[in-house]
Parts: C-alpha cells; structure tokens; sequence
C-alpha cells in the first residue's frame, strides 16, 4: 500500500469512527416547520364550541422534531411536538406514507412518535373521526395540510441535521403552572395511594438538551410537564399555542439573545425623542401595493435555514391539569363553585376557572408559559447528566373495544365499545359545556335521552359494560357517515439510555398516569438482569399518534366527572393499558424482535365529509385597493408612543386563507435604520397580534395589526405593516399585497 493509500484509508476510518459516535454517544438532529393553518372561519379544536373561529394570530404554531440513533444503521427514533390540539391517526397514516416514499423502511409507525400540546386554539378539521370534526364542519383539508406539511419537513430537517453528539436530562418541579381541576375525583384515589404523593397533580418536569458533539454548541431542548393549553378561553378566537407555545418561544428567544442573535433588537444609544417624531410625521401610510409570494417571508425575523435552536414542550399526563391556577369561581357571585360538580346552584355554565392574569387571558397565558420557561432554562443550564446505552423501541396496535383485562384477583373482565356520559357535556371548568348537564352527573334526562336515542339508542351491552357511566353518546357503535370514535388505537414506547417515553393516545389523569409509569418501570427491572433499575426515569407523551379522549383511575370513574365520563372503553380501560404496556415493556427487556403490528387502524380520508367552503374572490370597495388604511395609527397627545402602549392600524384585506403565508408573516413591526425599513417583529411575536374580521356594514374584509410594545424595544421610528393574498375569481391565480401605517415614535 502506497503512502498515499494509507492516508486516504487513515481518513476514512477516522470519518467513520466520527460519525459513529466519538464526539458524542449519539446522532441527534431537531428541526422546526411552520403549522399555523387556516385564520380564519375555520373551528377550533378543543373546546367543540361551534362559535370560537378563528380570526387571526396571536402567535404562530409550529411543529418541532428530534431524531436520535445509535449510528448510521443503527436503530432511531422520531419524536415531533405539535402546537396542536393532539395528534391525529389519519396525520400519522398520512405522514408516514409520505416519509416512506422518502426513507424507505427509516421511519415507520414503529419508531415515530406524534405528539399534540393540547392547545385549545388551533385550527380543526384534521382528524377523521365524527365527534372531532362535528364542530369543525367536517374535514378541512387546508388544516390538515398545514400540520401534515409541517410534520414531514421538521422530520427532514432533523434527518438532515444528525450529526454526532450528546443528550443530557434533567429533572426538576415547575411551580404554579397546574392544579387539579377535579380534585373531588382525585379524593377518590386510595388513601394510601394519595400519602404517596405530596400534591394532587405532576409538578415534575423532565428536560433533555441536544449537544452537538464537534462543536459543544447546544442545538435544542425537549422536555415534557403536565399541564392543560386552556389558558386561553373557549371565546378566544386567535391562533395560539397557549402556555406551552409561550413556553417554546421564550425559551427559543432566550436562546438566540444568549448567542446574539441577528434579530435581537439592541440600542446602545437614546436618540432625542423630538427628532423621532419629526422623522416619523414626514412618513406616510404607503397604500396598498403588489408584492410577490416571498414577500412576507423576507418580513420573516426568525428565518427558517435549519440552523435555529429548537425548544419544545411537550405534553404529559394532563387529563385533570388545569393552568387555571387560582381555581374555579362563579361568574354570577364570585363565590367558589360546588366541590363535587364544579357547578353554581346547578348551572355548570357559571363556574369557569380563573387564570394568574385573571381577567386577561392572553396575561394567564404568558404568565404559565413563563413558569414553565423558567424552570426549563434552570435544568437545562445545569443538566449534566449524559444518557448513554441503548435506544429502542416497541409499538403495537390493539382494538381497545374489546380487549381482555386480567386484574390482580384474577378476574378477567373487557373493555367496551367507545361511550361518552353527561359529565362529558357539562365540560370543564376551563371550559364549560351545554346547559342542563354537571359534572357528575349519572342521570340522563328524558329530552337528552330521546335525542340520544334518535342518533343511537345504546346496546344492553354498552349500557351495562360501562357501567356506572350513564351512555349519552355511544359513539363506539355509530358509523354514520363514518366511525364517530376510533376503536383501534397505537401505543408506544420509545427507549433513550436510562430514559423511557410512553407514548399514550389520550390524556392521562394525574393518578393514572402515576399507575401507568410505576407499572412500566417495575416491569422494567423486575424482568431484566440489572439492565433497569431505580434510575430508569419514565415519562408520558400524552396526546400522541391519535387521539381516544381520558383515561381516568378504576376509582375517579365511579364519580363521572369530566374526565372519566370521557374515558371511552369504559371502567377497565386504565388497566388495559398497563396490561398492553407492561407487555411491550416485557418484549423490550426480552428484545423480543417479532414483529407486533396488531390490528391496522382505517383510513378514512377517502369518505370524509367537508362542509366548510372555501373563500370566494374578495374585492376590496370601490376606489380602494387591498393593503390599503382603513384606520391609520391613532397618536397619544404626548405624539409619541412609550413602553407598554399598543399602536394599532386597520387595512382593507383579503380572507387570509388564500394563502397561509407559512414561514412568513400577516403582520410586521418595521424599524426605520437609516434610510432601510427592517422588520424587528413578525406575527410569531407575543408582543404583535394579527386580527381578522369582515366589516359588518359593507361585508368586506378588515386585518388590524397591533402592536404591545414590549419593554426591550429600542427607541426609534416604526411603522406596522400587513401582508396578504387574494384571487379576483375563483379561477384567476393568487396575487399578493402589502401595505403601510404611518410611522410613529417609540421612546
């Protein structure tokens, strides 16, 4: 071999060996995709109120991805956090078709986890079963389109991305973010059980920091707490991803300011106010103007290349956690609600919780999103602790309608066909359901039951196996157009070293969710030979790959609060679960390798039905052109603004769903820097609100943008700025706008 021979060998065993591992135990890569969705008319999901459609952003929802493998061939797994109300099987059958066609046999069912925040303010129409997409007017393609878009490029992103490097986790208690909103139900729980435990909901937040292995630089967090995205109402009508997508975009923010990044907005000096405003008073609003399609991506401040720390917080055992924290009040007299039914004098409608910024929702919302925040950026600058070993994963399909339950006496009971009970419409003291019902309640009125009867009169059979619950819907044996409710449903666990992630398809309550990991990890060590032991840290991915509703404990079921009149397969469907997790867990440890697929969900996308139409041509009234100021700024008499006062510009505008601008902008706050007008805030910031509504007088569009002017904002000149799309017929292709305030002063 020639000296030149040895040198090429020498360089490719050490390339090898780099990307096997050496600055790091493992590949890791994140990424980040745009899911806003529709902004208007479409219903959001979470609260089924069919009148909360959405009109406008308060900030936008995004999808963000890690993937992590031992090597190259090596086994990995996909885990991706959704600003969205939960994760959806038809997303998943979907998504994983289209990264098949890409990576082969790389990311299947088996290693890729979908998992929702449960935010209550996004768009709907993306799931294919009947009783999520009644209020939604059925299937919104251009919903689903955006999250399925969002998912499949954060993935690439991520593959993309993987480079050698570490993981390190961290564990510690967020304070204030959550408190029991059924803790009637909860006292249900044994006594003993209870003793174990020094509060009634999951403080404990587990956090894991990507390092890139060449460079030390950290690339990411992910970390997953229990608490609800119901900080904002069931009459918030704005995109948001609530206190969990307050959480993620602080912490991103935090980031870049620490790296100092090119969009931090610094001033060392303090130009004379008055020469401001003469500045600002000689611009005047530009007008409506034509622009082309990347117009409102330049607009953009956090520009999307893939290089972008990436923050996700995640969803965890949340079925009674509420971000409500001060507690639950009635609106008609202030006093507390009843304990039992979360009602006031038997009105469940006048007992709605109250939030830390109570009366200002979008306050509640920062605040618990800066809670949860704070304790994440405290464990991530001192998580130390590396996790090495293996990464694994298990998966399995089961039909949770009539799956055998063996109990600790031996007994073998069933679980039932899906059914939901009057505590299900009573709703939740984050957001109270129809009048008539209360939480509790195990009685069903003769006009609900003849309404009930003429959809599905239940079965003897459903009627007695989900007993003590009372069947106001029984959605479990209604296929009309299609299934109401899935019957088959994914559960998961995915291994990362020392650290255990369930991927569950509902929403645990608090105890359940402790039985559930107790369960798993005891299964763990007790069936290993040392492999597991009482370091294994476990944790719940709630809300993931689809959706199923609660599962509350064999004991909160008997009482039929909100959350166990919503648990579908009836009073054993807990127990099923830890049966069928204890079981992969025992195929884990056993690296038993067959195959587990299990019965396959459907795809129902072929006979979903849409009932919601799409814009039609706007046209803006005569004389006047699309961007052009309906309502320009209005000056304080001081004539200038200062921190903490909200500027504001109405502009005749197009639907904003003829073009979803994704990974641009609806909205801008543009900065005067000489004679360069440059984009400081876009309509991702917590600080720039972007509303849509039709004018009741002429029908036609209006979009304000408005402005909150946070406390780091330089002084300077500024103007507001709005972008849209539209299409002058039906047929005709979508064309772009953009147009102006007056500039203003900020001191």
């Amino acid at each position: 071999m020639t000296k030149n021979q040895v040198i090429v060998a020498l360089g490719l065993v050490c390339a090898w060996t780099w990307m096997q591992g050496t600055h790091g135990e493992y590949l890791i890569g994140v990424g980040s995709y745009d899911m806003t969705g529709p902004a208007a008319d479409v219903n959001m999901m979470g609260y089924a109120n069919f009148e909360q459609n959405t009109a406008g952003i308060h900030f936008r929802l995004r999808a963000r991805a890690f993937i992590v493998a031992q090597s190259l061939q090596g086994p990995r797994f996909a885990f991706i956090n959704l600003d969205a109300g939960m994760a959806s099987q038809l997303l998943t059958i979907k998504v994983l078709e289209r990264l098949h066609l890409r990576f082969g046999n790389l990311y299947t069912e088996q290693n890729v986890a979908i998992s929702g925040t449960h935010t209550h303010a996004g768009p709907g129409g993306y799931l294919q079963y009947v009783v999520y997409s009644v209020t939604s007017l059925g299937y919104v393609q251009q919903s689903f389109d955006a999250i399925a878009n969002a998912i499949e490029l954060s993935i690439i992103q991520a593959h993309n991305n993987l480079k050698p490097g570490s993981i390190f986790m961290n564990i510690g208690d967020v304070k204030d973010a959550g408190i029991n909103r059924s803790p009637s139900a909860y006292l249900q729980n044994p006594v003993e059980e209870r003793a174990r435990y020094p509060t009634n909901v999951d403080t404990q937040m587990t956090l894991l920091r990507f390092v890139n292995g060449a460079s030390g630089k950290s690339i990411g967090a992910f970390n997953w707490f229990a608490t609800h995205g119901t900080s904002m109402s069931r009459d918030n009508k704005l995109i948001s991803g609530d206190n969990k997508g307050v959480a993620a975009r602080l912490f991103e923010d935090w980031f870049a300011s620490q790296n100092k990044s090119s969009f931090s907005n610094t001033n060392s000096t303090i130009p004379d106010i008055w020469q401001l405003v003469k500045k600002a008073r000689s611009i005047k609003a530009t007008g409506g103007k034509d622009c082309n399609q990347k117009a409102s991506q330049a607009s953009k401040v956090r520009k999307n290349d893939g290089s972008l720390f990436v923050g996700a917080f995640c969803q965890s055992n949340v079925g009674d956690v509420s971000p409500n924290v001060l507690g639950a009040f009635c609106i008609d007299s202030g006093k507390p609600c009843d304990f039992n039914h979360s009602s006031c004098n038997g009105n469940d409608q006048l007992c709605v919780g109250r939030g830390p910024g109570y009366p200002d929702e979008i306050l509640s919302t920062k605040i618990i999103g800066e809670r949860q925040f704070k304790t994440a950026v405290e464990l991530f600058e001192s998580a130390s602790e590396e996790l090495v070993g293996k990464i694994d994963y298990r998966h399995v399909y089961l039909n949770f309608t009539d799956t055998e339950v063996k109990l600790d006496s031996n007994k073998v009971v069933k679980t039932c066909p899906a059914a939901l009970g009057p505590g299900f419409a009573a709703g939740t003291t984050d957001g109270p359901g129809v009048f008539g019902f209360q939480q509790g309640d195990t009685d069903i009125n003769p006009y609900w039951k003849g309404v009930r009867d003429l959809l599905k009169e239940p079965s003897q059979y459903q009627v007695d196996c989900q007993n003590p619950k009372q069947v106001l819907l029984s959605t479990g044996e209604m296929f009309d157009p299609y299934p109401w409710a899935p019957a088959i449903l994914p559960i998961q666990i995915l291994r990362l070293g020392k650290l255990i992630i369930l991927s569950v398809p509902g929403e645990f309550t608090t105890m359940a969710g402790r039985r559930l990991r107790e369960a798993v990890k005891e299964t763990l060590i007790s069936s290993s030979n040392g492999e597991f032991n009482n370091e294994t840290h476990v944790v719940i991915a709630g809300l993931s790959n689809t959706y199923s509703q609660y599962i509350a404990t064999f004991d909160e079921y008997k009482q039929q609060r909100y959350e166990a009149a919503s648990t579908l397969y009836g009073p054993h469907t807990l127990s099923a679960y830890i049966q069928e997790f204890k079981k992969l867990a025992q195929a884990m440890v056993e690296e038993n390798n067959i195959p587990m697929k299990g019965p396959s969900p459907p795809d129902l996308s072929s006979v979903q039905i849409s009932l919601l139409f799409g814009p039609f041509a706007d046209s803006p009234p005569e004389g006047i052109k699309f961007g052009d100021i309906k309502e320009d700024i209005s000056f304080p008499k001081k004539g200038y603004f200062t921190k903490g006062d909200t500027p504001s510009a109405t502009f005749w505008s197009a639907n904003p769903r003829y073009d979803l601008l994704t990974e641009g902008t609806f909205a801008a706050v543009e900065r005067l820097h000489g004679e360069r007008w440059i984009a400081v805030y876009d309509d991702d910031d917590l600080s720039l609100f972007f509303k849509w509504k039709v004018d009741n007088s002429s029908y036609q569009g209006l979009a304000t943008v408005e402005w909150e002017i946070p406390n780091d904002a330089v002084s300077g000149v500024y103007r507001l700025k709005h972008f849209g799309a539209t299409r002058i017929t039906i047929l005709s292709h979508i064309s772009y706008f953009a147009g102006t305030s007056s500039a203003f002063a900020v001191q």
